[in-house]
């Protein structure tokens, strides 16, 4: 019963279905080959592309990671990452949808939709991305909201069509792993769509924790891409993951106040 449980437990966004609930960035990386082989090596279903950024270096001629990624077995989820307005998310949206469109995946229109205003601690704005949010989802993108844990608003966005609530677990790229746990475990317990813990995971336990608390996947960059050896992390956190989501899974046994023998009291010989 319980093998079938785990044959059973799909990671479906919308109604696309995906082998893995590690999400990578791709930001960071010291040079395109450390980011090629390390996204290879996390086995990750999706990778997320700050379009702002992939059109400035196209533009301007220098490689990106676009073009040096095998498409054809990732899913391209652009992110308008840098946006400050709720209209300039939109825009970039709209030149994600044609980036992804350009490479093939036809029936892409996934978002993940980053709005902040905040420059000193990158905190996302809650008005501005719900105000994109109801745009966007009526011009049929599947957004995936990036947003501060509230679990008011992850409602609010879940309510008015949005595919995924994205919460961060602390602020970006800090490494400060699960923070506000009990505001996680509201907006998970309250959403009928998968919530995936975005920003500050910066280890493989960490990631771990995000799982077994049911997080139904995690977004990470920094703590990958700024590691040491990143193919390594990169292989750590897919781990961790896996490990996370199976034990949700199964199911931990109750915290008690005191012990309990782990032997049977009858029988025992004087």
């Amino acid at each position: 019963m319980q093998e079938n449980l785990i044959v059973k437990d799909k990671f479906i966004i919308g109604s696309k279905h995906f082998t893995s609930r590690l999400m990578l960035g791709t930001g960071k990386y010291k040079t395109l080959e450390i980011a090629q082989k390390t996204i290879e090596a996390s086995k990750a279903s999706i990778v997320t592309v700050a379009i702002r950024r992939a059109h400035y270096s196209k533009q301007i001629g220098q490689s990106n990671l676009i073009d040096g990624l095998n498409w054809n077995k990732l899913w391209l989820l652009p992110n308008t990452a840098g946006c400050t307005t709720a209209e300039e998310a939109i825009r970039i949206a709209f030149l994600g949808r044609e980036i992804t469109k350009q490479l093939g995946q036809v029936n892409n229109n996934f978002i993940k939709l980053e709005v902040i205003s905040d420059s000193k601690n990158l905190l996302p704005d809650p008005i501005g991305t719900l105000k994109a949010a109801e745009y966007l989802v009526q011009k049929n993108f599947n957004v995936l909201p990036y947003i501060y844990p509230d679990p008011i608003l992850a409602k609010q966005l879940e309510d008015i069509g949005c595919k995924t609530i994205m919460p961060l677990g602390s602020p970006i790229g800090s490494g400060q792993g699960i923070q506000n746990i009990i505001n996680l475990q509201i907006i998970i317990e309250n959403s009928k769509i998968p919530v995936i813990i975005d920003a500050g995971i910066g280890s493989a336990s960490e990631a771990s924790q995000a799982m077994e608390n049911g997080a139904a996947g995690v977004l990470i960059n920094t703590a990958i891409a700024k590691s040491s050896r990143p193919e390594l992390m990169a292989q750590s956190m897919k781990l961790g993951v896996i490990s996370g989501r199976k034990c949700y899974l199964a199911g931990r046994i109750k915290k008690k106040k005191f012990a309990e023998a782990s032997s049977p009291q009858r029988g025992i010989i004087n």
